[in-house]
């Protein structure tokens, strides 16, 4: 059923709720048009997710609309739905179920609890969840990263999978899961390291691991 039932909004939104009401219409017809143009573009796979059951994945570059196409087919093919933040006033009226059949978990910023919070008390929630984030924030960072996903990590007790793109060769690669020391410009350093070890000469993640240099330096000084 594609639209809501009446009064459905009041509802609470309880990860068992979700996964025993069958997906909507609107997004089992997204989900193979995404699968036929992943497949389509020709898209392989470097590397694999990890078999755990939660997980920060954490996505750079992020360039175009076309990453949230590829992350959903490249998951898809590891048998993994990906979940991702969204605006809460989204997940309302007829755009409800669809955001939530996508993988969408509702965070409200004008709530007292912070968003690294809301996410924390997500993954407590659920038995499964993979947390795609894209870690430069916008796709006009020259390569730095945000580290919201880092604190939502550090908040769940989840690793960090660093996710690499090659849009030139059309690869789009999964690293080693890594659990958050509480050394932010440490473990950035080794997530920047392994960007750079899949493309060296890509300038976004030198940027990045300047970036991890500095801050590690920083923290030295400190």
């Amino acid at each position: 059923m594609l639209l809501g039932l009446p009064g459905e909004d009041s509802l609470p939104d309880t990860p068992d709720r979700i996964e025993k009401r069958k997906a909507s219409l609107l997004s089992r017809i997204v989900r193979r048009i995404i699968m036929v143009l992943y497949r389509w573009k020709g898209w392989k796979l470097d590397g694999h997710l990890p078999d755990l059951d939660k997980f920060v994945i954490a996505g750079a570059p992020h360039t175009s609309n076309w990453d949230f196409v590829f992350f959903i087919g490249a998951t898809a093919e590891e048998g993994v739905q990906p979940n991702f933040m969204g605006k809460h006033t989204l997940f309302k009226g007829i755009m409800r179920n669809f955001m939530f059949d996508m993988g969408g978990i509702p965070v409200d910023r004008t709530r007292r609890a912070n968003v690294t919070q809301q996410v924390a008390e997500e993954f407590a929630r659920r038995d499964k969840l993979a947390l795609v984030i894209a870690v430069e924030g916008t796709r006009s960072s020259e390569g730095e990263w945000k580290s919201g996903f880092y604190h939502i990590a550090q908040a769940a007790n989840v690793p960090i999978v660093p996710a690499w793109v090659c849009n030139a060769r059309r690869i789009l690669g999964f690293g080693p899961p890594l659990y958050p020391s509480g050394n932010y410009a440490d473990d950035l350093l080794k997530l920047a390291r392994f960007m750079r070890s899949k493309l060296p000469d890509y300038d976004r993640y030198k940027v990045l691991e300047a970036q991890a240099l500095r801050l590690v330096a920083e923290a030295k000084h400190a």
